[in-house]
């Protein structure tokens, strides 16, 4: 048999972006976004009493911690170099105005004491909300059936200055009342706390992904719900408003929550401001994985780094995630 020695059909001149994709050397030299444990924080429920590490069911893996669960708490986080924490209090009593909420020895405010008395070094950011303080359970003074905007303004601020007080580095207000940046700016200024920045959740939408998180918060609205204050799911120029309102009130980073449904607020955010613009990867995105996980459906640590992945590539700086342990420990692993 005569070997045939006719040439292949000559293809088209294209290019080979492939070449860059061929084995695990070419792929890490040619990534675009990259993760570390220093992109995290880590969101902590702390409850009042003692020896308490219990368990949140729609949420495995997270705990409530009593106080003096704290201390290994953070040396966990440290030794994967996670380097801060969002600090969320259940008190063990609850009233119509959330006066625990700013109570100089409430739990966060004593939870930030110990934190930095025990680590100097690492970075405590304070939820600045009523809902998890209210017997009503929602955000604010409850007028006639709804939360009054102007009469819950003071009592953030004070709640504010009461974190600042305890030595919270930052204060992230999530409420999403009018004017809160700015009364919660003047307040923290006429206090003497001048250096302590406010990262607001600027973009917080009314989501159905914080269903858990009402679970380990306790924070679960008894009548009502909280649309009159968060934003609308349909809504980005909204998004871009509040932002924009909150930037000229003097908050020094913004927030955009829920993160994964959100990457093109996110987007939008980056590109319009210069400040540390944060993602709340939420309760319900991370529920979901878990979910997934346990019944055999996905591959949890390829799609969890694949998620955290995306909310960096769309502009989050930094990422508040419930998933920041276990990606911290396998990016420690891998490398």
């Amino acid at each position: 048999m005569t070997r045939s020695t006719t040439s292949p059909v000559p293809l088209p001149v294209f290019q080979r972006t492939r070449r860059l994709r061929q084995n695990t050397a070419l792929r890490a030299f040619a990534r675009e976004t990259n993760l570390s444990a220093g992109d995290f924080i880590y969101p902590i429920f702390v409850v009042e009493g003692e020896g308490i590490r219990k368990e949140i069911s729609s949420m495995p893996g997270q705990f409530q911690l009593s106080l003096d669960s704290l201390a290994g708490e953070v040396d966990g986080l440290r030794d994967l170099g996670i380097p801060g924490v969002l600090l969320f209090g259940i008190p063990s009593e609850k009233d119509e105005i959330g006066s625990g909420a700013f109570a100089a020895d409430g739990i966060v405010q004593r939870a930030v004491k110990l934190i930095r008395d025990y680590a100097p070094e690492m970075l405590i950011v304070t939820d600045v909300c009523a809902c998890e303080y209210t017997s009503h359970g929602h955000c604010g003074i409850i007028v006639s059936g709804v939360v009054d905007n102007d009469q819950t303004l003071p009592l953030l601020a004070r709640t504010a200055v009461s974190h600042a007080e305890a030595g919270a580095d930052i204060v992230a207000p999530s409420d999403m009342m009018d004017g809160r940046v700015a009364i919660i700016r003047q307040a923290l200024d006429d206090a003497g706390f001048v250096n302590t920045p406010i990262m607001s959740y600027a973009a917080k939408y009314a989501s159905a992904y914080y269903g858990p998180f009402r679970e380990a918060a306790e924070s679960t609205p008894t009548f009502g719900d909280r649309r009159t204050h968060q934003m609308d799911a349909g809504n980005i120029r909204e998004a871009m408003r509040e932002i924009e309102i909150d930037m000229a009130e003097g908050a020094d980073a913004i927030i955009v929550k829920p993160a994964l449904s959100y990457l093109d607020v996110l987007r939008a955010a980056r590109e319009r401001v210069d400040v540390p613009v944060v993602a709340y990867n939420v309760s319900g995105e991370y529920a979901m994985i878990k979910a997934a996980a346990q019944l055999g459906w996905i591959d949890e640590r390829r799609l969890t780094l694949e998620t955290m992945l995306s909310m960096k590539r769309a502009g989050a700086d930094r990422i508040i995630s419930y998933h920041a342990r276990e990606v911290a420990q396998w990016l420690q692993d891998k490398a």
